[in-house]
């Protein structure tokens, strides 16, 4: 079992990101994931920067954390050929700490170059699978060319390798796209704990790790945890469908209004009581997932830094699966 930090960039800005970052490591945490948009998903959140930039400078300013991008769509608004440029250089920086994590992206973000977001899923899983296609053949080094029904690849080549390619978790939603996960990537990445999910990822053949994000909002007093995840966060309780379908922040105000403190309560750990965190923990444990990422939505990262060290690091770590 592994712990990880999401650095929530829809809430902080680069600088801040970079602290928490440094903050992640000395505080115990195994890696921290970033999430790669253009929008926030509200627009009180405030903040959106560059994953990429932000990840560069948390390469150089940390020594053994892993580093990973949670989620990044490489067939809209980036092309395959520039994530596997991206990555390649990042793995180079970090030393071998990145994973890339991939996913079939949200309208959120995809939308802003103009050139639409497929209104199927399927359509958008077949150009995630030419991506990482593409991102493969890339990493095996020289001039390299590739056709696809979406995506195309001409006379390219990206000089600057690490000596092993980052591994690449597949961010899944549901059974299609764990298939994918299983077929051409080294990990699976999801965000609920769905059994069935993590069962297609293993029964397609995939063997790699299992990446979780775990709803979490740590202040002192339970309710003002709650009401800070509530102001930021409520988007998160909304379902994969509505957040990969709605284009701007102000359709995710009017999609989250119905949410109300006992949603969150219902599916964040809110406060300080250790035994929360762990039974909120322990369903991803149960569906399958062994790599947690920490999402905190409460208003002081560095107090939930300091309560992960002292209570939930070892009690994560030795949760298993139940029955």
């Amino acid at each position: 079992m592994q712990i990880g930090y999401k650095l929530a960039a829809e809430g902080y800005g680069p600088e801040e990101l970079v602290r928490q970052a440094e903050l992640a490591e000395r505080s115990g945490f195994d890696f921290v994931e970033i999430s790669d948009h253009f929008h926030p998903w509200l627009d009180n959140q405030g903040h959106s920067p560059f994953a990429w930039s932000v990840l560069g400078a948390i390469a150089a300013r940390t020594e053994r954390i892993g580093l990973a991008t949670g989620v990044t769509c490489p067939t809209v608004r980036y092309h395959p050929a520039i994530v596997a440029q991206a990555a390649a250089t990042l793995g180079l920086l970090s030393g071998g700490r990145f994973t890339l994590g991939i996913g079939s992206g949200e309208r959120l973000n995809e939308h802003v170059v103009g050139r639409g977001f497929p209104d199927s899923v399927h359509v958008r899983h077949e150009m995630l699978r030419e991506a990482l296609e593409i991102i493969r053949l890339l990493w095996r080094g020289g001039y390299r060319s590739y056709d696809g029904r979406y995506l195309r690849v001409e006379d390219a080549r990206i000089f600057d390798l690490p000596a092993a390619p980052p591994l690449i978790a597949v961010a899944a939603g549901g059974e299609e796209a764990a298939e994918i996960a299983a077929a051409l990537g080294d990990g699976l990445f999801a965000t609920e704990p769905r059994q069935e999910i993590v069962q297609r990822y293993h029964d397609s053949g995939g063997a790699g790790p299992r990446y979780a994000e775990v709803p979490v909002a740590w202040a002192e007093d339970t309710h003002r945890a709650a009401a800070a995840a509530l102001e930021t966060s409520r988007w998160a309780v909304t379902g994969w469908k509505v957040m990969s379908e709605l284009p701007n922040p102000v359709n995710f105000e009017a999609a989250s209004t119905t949410v109300r403190e006992e949603d969150i309560l219902a599916q964040f750990a809110c406060g300080t009581d250790p035994d929360r965190y762990a039974e909120v923990a322990q369903n991803y444990v149960d569906a399958g997932f062994d790599r947690l990422v920490m999402q905190n939505a409460g208003p002081d990262p560095d107090g939930f830094a300091d309560f992960y060290h002292r209570e939930l690091d070892q009690r994560l770590r030795a949760l298993t699966p139940r029955g």
